[in-house]
C-alpha cells in the first residue's frame, strides 16, 4: 500500500496481505491448565518476558460512562494476585470518573509473538489511602509531579504553562519527599471471567475461559 492509496478496496486487500502469527507458536493444552487463572496468566507473562516481548505488562483498560459509551486506553499492570489485577489512575481523570459511576471494567493483554491474548472482566474497587500512597511513592519524581497537577486529559493551550506547573510540582516534592496526591488511586479489578486465547496457524484457535462460581473457578473451552 502506498501513501496515495485512497480506495477502501485497496486498503482491504493490503490488510489481508499482512502476515499474522508469523513465528513459531507455543502449544497450549487446556486440559493441563491450572485451576486458578492467575497461575496461567503469570506463566504466560513470564514466557512473554523471556521471549523478549516489548512492554509485556501493557494492557488495554476498557470502561463505559454513565451513558454506556465505551472508552479504552493502554495502561501498565501494577500487580496481580488472588484479589485481582491492579492498575493506577487519577480519580478525577476520565477513567476515574467512569469507574466511579460504573465500577466494572475489562482488561486485554496481547502478546503477538506467541499469538496469545488474555481477557479479564470484573468489578473494580479503589485501594486504601495507604495502598494508593505506597504505589505513587514508588513512581518516578516526574510521574508524581504530574499527578499533583490534577489536569489529566484537559485541553492544553500552551506547553510553557505545563512545563512551569510541572517545575513547581517537582519543587514541592523536593521540599516534602513524602507528598502525594490523595486522588491518585490504585484500582483492583476482581475478575468474574478470565479468558486465555492461544492462536493457531490453522485458525482453529484454542480458547479457555475461567468463570467464577460459588465454590471457585470453573473452566470452559470455547469455539474459536
Amino acid at each position: 500500500m502506498t501513501a496515495g492509496s485512497e480506495h477502501v478496496g485497496g486498503t482491504r486487500q493490503w490488510l489481508r496481505g499482512l502476515e499474522v502469527f508469523a513465528g513459531p507458536l507455543p502449544e497450549f493444552d487446556p486440559e493441563r491448565a491450572p485451576a486458578d487463572p492467575v497461575r496461567l496468566f503469570l506463566s504466560w507473562l513470564v514466557e512473554a518476558v523471556a521471549d523478549g516481548v516489548r512492554d509485556p505488562h501493557a494492557m488495554t483498560l476498557s470502561t463505559v460512562d454513565s451513558a454506556g459509551d465505551p472508552d479504552a486506553r493502554v495502561l501498565i499492570l501494577k500487580g496481580v494476585d488472588g484479589s485481582g489485577w491492579q492498575f493506577a489512575g487519577h480519580a478525577f481523570s476520565p477513567k476515574g470518573g467512569r469507574l466511579s459511576c460504573h465500577p466494572r471494567a475489562a482488561l486485554t493483554f496481547c502478546w503477538p509473538q506467541q499469538g496469545r491474548q488474555v481477557r479479564v472482566r470484573g468489578s473494580v474497587t479503589p485501594g486504601s489511602a495507604e495502598e494508593n500512597a505506597a504505589d505513587l511513592l514508588a513512581r518516578s519524581l516526574t510521574a508524581r509531579a504530574e499527578s499533583l497537577l490534577g489536569r489529566q486529559s484537559r485541553h492544553l493551550t500552551d506547553t510553557a504553562d505545563r512545563d512551569q506547573a510541572l517545575a513547581k510540582a517537582l519543587t514541592l516534592i523536593e521540599q516534602e519527599p513524602s507528598l502525594v496526591d490523595s486522588a491518585r488511586t490504585l484500582y483492583t479489578l476482581a475478575p468474574t471471567e478470565v479468558e486465555s486465547w492461544q492462536a493457531a496457524k490453522s485458525r482453529v484457535h484454542t480458547r479457555l475461559r475461567y468463570e467464577r462460581g460459588g465454590d471457585g473457578w470453573e473452566r470452559f473451552q470455547l469455539w474459536s
